[in-house]
């Protein structure tokens, strides 16, 4: 751990988030947190509050295991970016070269009660943008049943067998139309592993994970570590935490199904490792992950959606709003959170990366927009 001030924090100010979390905590809103902030590669806060089992009463830890469900979309981002920055793949190939389920797609009209051939062919840029006409299948209209119907997400199937579904429902838009967050990064998990001819998971401990010294991510949790993995909660109606899943037994084999969108475990001392590789351009203690030129590509605004100053990048949220002011991201900061409540935020112009680890589904606190908030205050000066 630096000393703060040596990065410009103030050691003062930066107490104030240790409390603020454990306001939440201590009105039984969430479990507990890990908290993480670093700056020009210090270490400056990386605090525990709160339990990670509240039935056996066992605190979060340092090492806690984590899932961080869409915070996973970056990293199989970076996965597909190592294939560009190898040559192997085109970002405007079409996704069919690779997996010829996707030829001939079928598109909805808008009342998704007909659909067409695609007269657009969907490309790997349009799955790491979102823009592809996939969807998460949440909800009720006729694409939603269809995802029910044939099953997406089971759980023992392989990515080969999700995609494959995948290839039989329309698409909700033409690829390139607009934007629609969805299972498009499972798409490109299963493109890594056709392209590189080696499962996804092993391509991303060989080429992302090992080399990073990301000893506990992954899409499995040894028997070894099962006490570290966190359970993970639910607010009920009355606002109560309820026990959605409870942390495995000390005999259980755990793992998940490969999903780059949102498959990974991981602790945030390993997650806050890959922000690091991204905000020091691709490279990470002598050890280089992507070109920087490819970094910068990956972090583009590359598509405007519908929250104003917000754009997405390759996997990434980008702050695009000028003079976003003191207590918020710079423009060209970029994001991802998950499922449960999880959250990170790279912010290039000022050095800063901050990690907020939990495990609650259905969030209705702000507590992430509090700990950035904070995060920004506690700046001496707001120095950048």
């Amino acid at each position: 751990m630096a000393v703060p001030e040596d990065v410009g924090f103030s050691s003062e100010k930066l107490e104030k988030i240790t409390s603020a979390l454990q306001g939440y905590v201590d009105k039984e809103q969430t479990p507990g947190f890990l908290a993480a902030i670093a700056r020009k590669g210090k270490i400056v806060h990386f605090e525990t509050v709160g339990m990670q089992d509240i039935e056996n009463e066992k605190p979060v830890q340092t090492d806690t295991i984590f899932r961080i469900y869409s915070m996973s979309k970056p990293i199989t981002t970076v996965a597909v970016m190592i294939l560009y920055d190898e040559g192997r793949i085109k970002l405007d190939d079409p996704v069919e070269n690779y997996i010829p389920a996707f030829k001939d797609m079928k598109v909805f009209n808008n009342q998704q009660t007909q659909s067409h051939t695609a007269k657009n062919k969907m490309t790997i840029k349009h799955l790491l943008t979102h823009t592809s006409g996939l969807t998460y299948g949440w909800g009720d209209k006729p694409v939603d049943k269809l995802y029910a119907k044939l099953k997406v997400f089971e759980p023992d199937s392989t990515l080969a067998e999700k995609v494959e579904k995948l290839s039989k429902i329309p698409l909700v838009f033409e690829p390139g139309r607009r934007w629609k967050y969805g299972v498009s990064t499972d798409v490109l998990g299963y493109l890594v592993e056709i392209v590189s001819e080696m499962p996804f998971e092993e391509f991303l401990q060989k080429k992302i994970f090992k080399p990073l010294a990301m000893v506990d991510t992954g899409f499995s949790v040894p028997l070894t570590n099962v006490e570290r993995f966190s359970a993970i909660y639910r607010p009920n109606e009355a606002g109560e935490l309820k026990l959605v899943r409870k942390p495995p037994l000390a005999t259980d084999n755990v793992s998940f199904f490969p999903s780059g969108g949102g498959g990974i475990v991981t602790t945030a001392a390993d997650y806050l490792r890959f922000c690091q590789m991204l905000l020091k351009n691709g490279e990470l203690d002598g050890v280089r992950i992507l070109k920087t030129e490819t970094v910068e590509l990956m972090c583009y605004p590359h598509q405007q959606y519908h929250r104003d100053g917000w754009s997405y990048g390759f996997g990434v949220h980008v702050v695009t709003r000028k003079n976003y002011g003191n207590n918020g991201r710079s423009s060209g900061s970029f994001s991802g959170g998950g499922l449960a409540a999880t959250n990170f935020w790279i912010d290039p112009e000022r050095e800063l990366i901050g990690i907020l680890m939990t495990q609650l589904m259905n969030n209705r606190y702000p507590f992430q927009t509090e700990f950035r908030k904070l995060t920004y205050q506690a700046l001496i000066n707001s120095e950048k």
